[in-house]
Parts: structure tokens; sequence; C-alpha cells
């Protein structure tokens, strides 16, 4: 399938931050994003796909009895990702794959895990109908990301920094993720906003149909 010009340009991006990633997210992970991870770990159970995974930052969370498959547009990326579960001696199927063209049959996974992404994936909409897809009815939708915030003057200073980061690297600051969750047909089960609004962790659910 042809990539889109801002697919190629995020896999570019990523690679050439990967071999720094670990040791720029950590500061923020542990201000800002305070416990969002350990979150997610805890509400993910059965067959979980991580959208892109990075490296593997989610993996030491996730229960042992999961089966883990992770996806991302990079290489370099996955490369520390593998090192990781082999590390923690973590199963895992990594692999590159595109959120907007996931790889996999329909209702394939309980749980879907999306961490950190959805802020520089070109098309979110195709990007969570296919989470939709690939999702068992009933299953579980976990996303945690940093959005607009609530307070004006962060708000500002967010659209002033996506002047920045959005030709260069693709990275939104003021969207949000949740009415698009919703209007993809998932039910929303808890939803909170943190710092001044800033940081939102969504758990959803793919309805039974009956």
């Amino acid at each position: 399938m042809d990539e889109s010009p801002a697919t190629v340009k995020a896999r570019r991006v990523w690679d050439r931050t990967a071999p720094g990633y670990d040791r720029q997210i950590q500061f923020l992970e542990r201000h800002w994003f305070t416990g969002g991870r350990e979150w997610l770990g805890a509400r993910a159970e059965g067959r979980i796909l991580d959208v892109g995974v990075g490296t593997g930052r989610n993996l030491p969370h996730y229960p042992p009895a999961a089966t883990v498959t992770g996806i991302d547009l990079s290489p370099g990326m996955l490369d520390h990702a593998r090192r990781r579960a082999a590390a923690l001696g973590r199963p895992a199927d990594l692999r590159e794959g595109d959120a907007e063209n996931l790889a996999f049959g329909d209702a394939r996974f309980d749980t879907v895990v999306c961490a950190l992404v959805l802020c520089t994936v070109p098309d979110r909409r195709a990007a969570l109908a296919e989470m939709w897809r690939v999702l068992v009815p009933g299953g579980r939708l976990l996303l945690l990301d940093h959005i607009g915030s609530t307070w004006p003057p962060v708000r500002a200073a967010q659209w002033l920094l996506e002047r920045i980061t959005v030709p260069t690297a693709g990275e939104h600051f003021t969207r949000r993720q949740r009415p698009l969750v919703e209007a993809a047909g998932f039910t929303i089960v808890e939803a909170v906003r943190l710092k001044a609004g800033s940081v939102e962790r969504v758990h959803a659910r793919k309805p039974v149909i009956t």
C-alpha cells in the first residue's frame, strides 16, 4: 500500500528520535504523564495490541498472562522495544506497522492501547476506525495523550509550540482525542484530564451488538 508523504516523514522523524527517546521522555513521564503507563497496564487484558509501541515503555506494565503485539512506523524505535522485551523476558510480537492501516484481521484483539501516539498520527479518524475494526465486541480501547489544556495561558503556549512541532515533527499539542473516540462509536467507560487539562486518559469499549 502506498504511504502518504506525512507517514514517510513521520517514520524518518521517529527513526532520528529513537536513540535518545527514552532519555527525553523519562522526565516528562515523571512530571507530566505521571502514572499514565501504569494506568494503561492496569486496564489492559487478553490479547493486547500496542499501537505505536515505540521503545516498549508500556511492556513492563502489562499483565504477565497477556499476549502482546506491538506495531510502530519506526524500525529504530522497534529495535529498542525488542531489546526491552528481551531484557524483561516478555514475549511480544513487535513489527513495523501503520496505525492508519493495521495489518490484522477483524476482531483480533481484546485490548488496543495507544499511548502518546494520536498526537502525531496524520489521520486520527482512520486510525480509530482501524482500532475499532481489530477489537472484539466488548473490547477495550485505552488511550493516553497530551491534549489542549483547559487553562487558556497553557493552551496559548501549546498553540505557539505547535508552530514549530507540527511542521518539523507532525506533533500536535491542542488536539483532543475523546470526541473522535465517541464519534467512532466507542462507549466511554472512564476518562480523566490532568495537569491543567493537558493530559487525558481514556478507557472506552467497543459495544457488543445483540
